[in-house]
């Protein structure tokens, strides 16, 4: 296999929620290219699934698309050394009010390869028990059940586009619902 060696990586910008570097690579051919690399702490999100098997989205507004988002509740990490399960946890008590009495892994993902080193845990929530929210100040957050067949269909039409809603949407019906296994 050839080789791609990294011979620097200079920090652009520090941001809230990543830093920012560009690397200069030498590539197989010998040939030195420039590449951006977005550094990020990782994420963690969960699939609420409540007693009737309805599934509890979050809308809110993402300021990058300029428009309101159906999402799972999912949010970045404390630290790179908090666990996911944590994380996923505490997500789902601030955005939805909601407190899980069994979480498990779904499955982990990587949300941007070509750039970005983020990686999101996706945990499944069961035995809700209901409560308040706790937003951060800048967040706004509707909550609402929906039919796992209803959030299927949008994701096929185009309504969900967000990728961790999408992945675990699609992971939950096919590991959960297809009589392949039962949430322990």
């Amino acid at each position: 296999m050839e080789e791609f060696k990294r011979l620097s990586r200079d920090l652009v910008a520090n941001g809230a929620i990543f830093d920012y570097y560009q690397d200069t690579i030498q590539i197989p051919n010998g040939n030195i290219a420039k590449w951006d690399f977005i550094k990020h702490n990782g994420a963690a999100a969960v699939v609420p699934v409540d007693e009737r098997g309805r599934l509890i989205m979050v809308r809110q507004y993402r300021n990058a698309l300029d428009r309101y988002t159906l999402e799972i509740p999912a949010g970045g990490l404390n630290g790179p050394d908090e666990p996911t399960e944590d994380a996923a946890s505490r997500e789902l008590a601030e955005e939805t009010g909601y407190r899980a009495g069994k979480i498990e892994l779904l499955l982990s993902i990587r949300t941007t390869v070509a750039f970005c080193n983020e990686k999101i845990d996706i945990y499944v929530a069961t035995e809700l028990t209901p409560g308040k929210q706790h937003l951060d100040e800048d967040e706004y957050v509707d909550v609402k059940a929906y039919e796992l067949d209803e959030l299927v269909n949008m994701v096929f039409s185009g309504k969900i586009e967000d990728s961790k809603t999408v992945a675990a949407i699609l992971s939950y019906k096919e590991k959960y619902c297809s009589g392949k296994q039962e949430i322990r």
